[in-house]
């Protein structure tokens, strides 16, 4: 008899159960030991140190029950053996870990085991806002000496770019992130956005304008009022929370005290029973916050994000307010260079952009021939310069060769960071002025074409989010899949 069939396998909800037991318990230790030292001055000892880890999930296929015939992009093994990674808040990543789990075993019959590592939780990472016994005096320095820190040598993302060390007989990663890599994002992304990093929902919008936040805001509380939407919750950047059934004047006065100006890139949530929720962020002006923010949304393994700004019409056919669906990216804002080079095709995903096309063509009640005129594919350059225009007679010719029809500074990152991390991602601009041929954005008609266009646009991104959720997953396509993908999606 094989050796990996006498292994006692846990059912994924055992195992959830056990990893949610044991990071507990760190991570309990952990902030106990943390407070006793700042309160009393008693460092931890080595075999309380040793009680500071992540747990382990562990899934072993031994290759005799192939799976055949599945159309799921992720899901799926390479080659039989064992894989590996390391868990943090897995309450937070409960239905996620439940998800992955039950196709593993399932259609492939793996064996499922949980362990503790001997991966430290580093301090800060069991710590939150408020915590009364974190003072001031206390420098990480001298914190560092007697609890475990944070160590950038831990954190990277060579599983998703392909670079980690494979050796045989060494297991193989089970998921893109570990635990420190995750742990690090979700502390980013509350100090970014302001956000819970629980509230963030799986669909996501970016954007860089707040006109879009305003308007979200707007329709969530609309939504919030019809008992049919299905809606639960509206959280805003700094924690406050308005809920379903909420008085209007109420609800209006939280809103208007959010101070979401206090956060880099706020984000706000609206939230379903059934966790599939809508998050829309204002990521701000440039392909580094682009990516710096994407980076972090990763971690959380959203099902979509979709770029909906502003971007400058290139041909003279375009009116201001025509959009723009990107089928193709001109990277020129260098920030992926080393990590996404620029000789890799991102490609277009063809359920995002049937979903999009789909839905400008309801909300803005246009037929297929009219939508024509207003919406027009092609390629969309990106840089990392807001005055390229000052280098036209450099830039032209290689706008010529792409056939690029519009250009702006964060679609190209983000669809590239969406490639490279596995998230689905697609890109719908609305054309705000005309570079080339004299139309530049003035503050009377900027003012008024804001106003005209924020609205419908906004309701087109909604309404592809939509028609995506319905897609139940066959949206993530095999396109962002690697042949040495691991198994988790």
């Amino acid at each position: 008899m094989s050796v990996l069939s006498e292994i006692p396998s846990l059912s994924p909800v055992q195992a959830v159960d056990r990893l949610e037991e044991i990071y507990g318990k760190a991570a309990g230790a952990l902030r106990s030991a943390l407070r006793r030292y700042l309160e009393t001055g008693v460092t931890p000892t080595q075999e309380e140190r040793a009680g500071f880890c992540y747990p382990l999930l562990r899934v072993t296929w031994d290759g005799r029950r192939p799976a055949t015939d599945i159309r799921r992009a992720w899901g799926k093994f390479v080659s039989p053996g064992t894989y590996e990674v390391t868990i943090t808040h897995p309450a937070g990543f409960r239905a996620y870990l439940l998800e992955q789990l039950e196709i593993l075993g399932g259609d492939w019959g793996a064996t499922i085991e949980v362990v503790s590592s001997n991966q430290e939780i580093p301090y800060p990472y069991v710590t939150t806002v408020g915590d009364e016994f974190l003072s001031s005096a206390t420098q990480p320095a001298e914190l560092a000496v007697h609890f475990p820190p944070p160590m950038l040598a831990e954190i990277g993302d060579e599983v998703a770019d392909g670079t980690w060390d494979f050796n045989l007989g060494q297991a193989r990663p089970l998921s893109l992130f570990d635990a420190p890599r995750v742990d690090f994002s979700i502390k980013r992304l509350t100090h970014y956005t302001g956000a819970d990093w629980t509230t963030l929902q799986p669909w996501i919008l970016l954007t860089n304008y707040h006109r879009y936040m305003s308007q979200f805001v707007s329709w969530a509380l609309e939504q919030l009022a019809d008992r049919s939407s299905g809606y639960t919750g509206l959280a805003l950047p700094g924690g406050a929370l308005i809920q379903a059934g909420s008085d209007p004047q109420e609800a209006a006065a939280i809103v208007a005290t959010c101070q979401w100006q206090s956060y880099q890139m706020p984000a706000y949530s609206l939230l379903r029973a059934d966790g599939q929720g809508t998050t829309i962020v204002n990521i701000g002006v440039g392909p580094s916050n682009a990516k710096n923010i994407t980076d972090h949304l990763a971690v959380l393994r959203p099902s979509c994000w979709l770029m909906v700004g502003h971007c400058g019409g290139l041909r003279q056919s375009q009116k201001l307010g025509d959009y723009v669906l990107a089928h193709g990216y001109l990277r020129r804002d260098r920030i992926l260079d080393e990590l996404m080079p620029t000789d890799i095709p991102i490609p277009a995903l063809s359920e995002v952009q049937s979903a999009l096309q789909q839905a400008a063509a309801g909300v803005a009640e246009e037929g297929q021939t009219n939508l024509k005129r207003r919406l027009r594919t092609g390629t969309v350059v990106t840089y990392d310069d807001r005055n390229w225009e000052m280098r036209w007679r450099k830039e032209r010719h290689v706008i010529n060769l792409a056939r690029a029809v519009a250009v702006d500074m964060e679609s190209g990152t983000i669809a590239a960071q969406g490639y490279r991390l596995r998230v689905p991602y697609g890109t719908l601009l609305c054309v705000s002025d005309k570079p080339l041929h004299g139309e530049i954005k003035l503050p009377g008609s900027a003012t008024a074409f804001y106003g005209r266009t924020t609205s419908e646009h906004l309701l087109i991104g909604l309404a592809a989010l939509d028609r995506l959720r319905e897609q139940d997953g066959g949206h993530h396509s095999r396109k962002l899949r690697s042949f040495d993908e691991p198994p988790f999606r």
